[in-house]
């Protein structure tokens, strides 16, 4: 799986020293830019977009993210409640099945309450209606665009929405809204293809339904995404079917806007140059590891200098992050960093070995202004336990 990231930006010039480490850095003018083009898309469809906190959940630029966007989705009761607690707007809950125990909770806090089956819609439908929240099914397409099976929701034996071919007009019987997500950090024309894999459905309930979601995936802040194509397929869709349209980008939203500063440990040989440094791929890029995929590094040469295989500092002998290179032999104390590390890294960061959460920081890089946010430490491990 190779990155999406176009580069180090204005991140080229940032002092990897002034921040602690390892620590997440997040550039709030280029949140700002992705947000802008994100915004531009909704304001050109009328389609309404909500921040998946799935993929990044950091609440303290949740002001920033509510200048832009229509709401949150969440993935369960703890992103309800987050997204309720900092962000303004809508929150549409989805979850692959909803614990009797939280349900409830989940739907008063929801405006949007999407099952992934009939068996839960008719479980928990009523209650959810009684709440207020506006009802919807989530639908497999059946019709693949995933390179990774893993990261693919339309993957054979998909636990993910219900089969379309599973599903008729009586399994959407009382649906206020149909639900598809199957992209990963993809551009336009997978999605134009998926959903022309739902249309003979929609075709069968036009009419019926209120809003259609069309989930995440949607690189749209990226600069080769087609937005006028998805303009013109929003707007189509709303009035063919007469409907809210919605999206539910994650990684957008932070795209090139983050980077993961770290330092080198040590450096040996065995069979080539190594360095461990403080990032870890198992507790701090556990994607490097699950994809795989080979992150950016920031300032890396070409195709030229000293090949570095760089790794973590845990027992996993698996936690390497890749091989990089080097002007010259890197050194203990040596700052590095690696780009397009806000989505899906902050938030899947674990303490595995006694390993240390990274701290968080808010850089503007227009005004070069720097705030740390938080800095994480014995305690916070000591209390995940007892």
């Amino acid at each position: 799986m190779a990155t999406q990231s176009t580069g180090a930006g204005r991140f080229a010039g940032f002092d990897l020293s002034r921040v602690p480490s390892p620590c997440f850095v997040i550039d709030e003018v280029k949140l700002r830019e992705n947000l802008s083009l994100i915004a531009d898309i909704s304001q050109a469809s009328n389609a309404r977009i909500l921040m998946a906190l799935k993929a990044f959940s950091m609440w303290s630029l949740a002001p920033v993210i509510s200048d832009y966007l229509h709401g949150c989705c969440a993935s369960g009761l703890w992103e309800a409640k987050l997204a309720r607690a900092h962000f303004a707007g809508l929150l549409g809950s989805y979850a692959p099945a909803y614990k009797p125990s939280e349900a409830e909770e989940i739907a008063a806090l929801s405006d949007h309450m999407i099952f992934n089956t009939p068996r839960q819609l008719a479980r928990f439908g009523d209650m959810a209606r009684g709440q207020g929240a506006s009802i919807g099914l989530r639908v497999n397409p059946e019709h693949s665009e995933g390179d990774i099976a893993k990261y693919d929701p339309c993957a054979e034996g998909s636990r993910l929405g219900s089969p379309v071919s599973q599903l008729d007009v009586a399994a959407l019987a009382g649906v206020a809204g149909v639900h598809m997500h199957s992209l990963c950090e993809q551009h336009f024309a997978p999605l134009e293809r998926t959903v022309a894999a739902i249309e003979p459905l929609l075709d069968s309930v036009k009419g019926q339904l209120q809003w259609l979601n069309l989930g995440g995936g949607h690189l749209l802040s990226h600069p080769d995404y087609d937005r006028s194509g998805l303009v013109a397929l929003l707007c189509s869709l709303a009035e063919k079917y007469d409907v809210q349209l919605y999206l539910e980008p994650g990684a957008a939203v932070v795209f090139d806007a983050g980077i993961l500063v770290g330092e080198v440990l040590d450096v040996m040989d065995n069979d080539g140059v190594l360095a461990i440094t403080d990032i870890s791929a198992s507790c701090h890029m556990p994607d490097v590891l699950e994809a795989p995929y080979r992150p950016a590094l920031l300032g890396e040469p070409k195709n030229a200098g000293m090949a570095v295989r760089l790794g973590g500092p845990t027992c996993l002998a698996g936690d390497v992050i890749g091989t990089y290179h080097f002007d010259a032999l890197p050194q203990a104390g040596q700052r590095l960093a690696f780009l397009d590390q806000a989505h899906y890294s902050m938030v899947k960061t674990t303490t595995f070995n006694g390993v240390g959460l990274p701290a968080l920081a808010i850089w503007n890089s227009d005004s070069d202004a720097l705030r740390l946010v938080r800095q994480f430490d014995y305690e916070d491990f000591e209390g995940r336990l007892s």
